[in-house]
């Protein structure tokens, strides 16, 4: 049977099929094996530890943000035209949802709404994800192919940590831009870092829980000493 031209290409239907940030079951001994990257090329959803076997495919991250999946715009870009979908902001980083987010609405006010699902957007943009864009083209033009991109390659983004034989013991620091607030991910939040960074107790890299005399020391002497008025003449 030939595929037509309009018809979704595989990465992007796992997309939508794939269930991410479930636990791994080749790696469900070993920490840190949550599914929150997608395998372009395989069509499946894989864990941080499962990447080894993987490295040489078009890997692409998955995030959480307010309990919907979301991927980076950089990324997404790569693979097809992502003009006229609202991107958001998580830590400095734009991403785009990848499924529709309906929002029932009795009354359509004079304001700019997603051609798909009707969600409030800002101006200029008229897709509130990838899914609307996509069932938009498919819609409108019936053919999705002038819209995406040949895309060979696509690695994990550089603030992506991927395990390497992590035991029990491992101590070693793993973060993903996730925002969820219940998601498990982040080891430690900005907010403890911040606090840790000024109080002396974040060395090389890691988090320490006991305060020794020489990180007392470096502390305090970076508190201003006592002002002296000059003389009075």
């Amino acid at each position: 049977m030939i595929m037509e031209h309009h018809d979704k290409p595989a990465w992007l239907e796992s997309l939508y099929a794939q269930k991410f940030f479930a636990s791994c079951p080749i790696h469900d001994s070993l920490k840190k094996n949550e599914k929150n990257i997608c395998c372009l090329d395989c069509c499946n959803s894989i864990c941080p530890h499962c990447v080894a076997s993987h490295r040489s495919h078009r890997l692409l991250q998955i995030r959480r943000y307010v309990y919907h999946e979301v991927v980076r715009l950089e990324d997404l870009e790569k693979l097809m035209d992502c003009s006229n979908i609202q991107a958001y902001t998580i830590n400095a980083a734009k991403v785009v949802f990848i499924k529709k987010r309906p929002q029932n609405r009795q009354f359509k006010g004079s304001g700019n709404y997603c051609t798909s699902c009707d969600r409030s957007l800002q101006e200029p943009f008229i897709h509130c994800s990838l899914g609307c864009k996509v069932d938009y083209v498919l819609k409108h033009y019936k053919n999705l192919s002038p819209f995406l991109k040949v895309c060979k390659t696509l690695q994990l983004s550089p603030d992506f940590f991927v395990p390497q034989d992590m035991g029990d013991d491992d101590e070693t620091m793993y973060t993903t831009l996730s925002s969820d607030s219940d998601s498990d991910n982040v080891s430690f939040s900005c907010t403890e870092l911040v606090r840790k960074k000024r109080s002396g107790l974040y060395v090389c890299g890691r988090l320490s829980n006991t305060v020794t005399d020489e990180d007392m020391a470096t502390s305090m002497s970076r508190r201003k000493g006592i002002p002296h008025r000059s003389p009075l003449c």
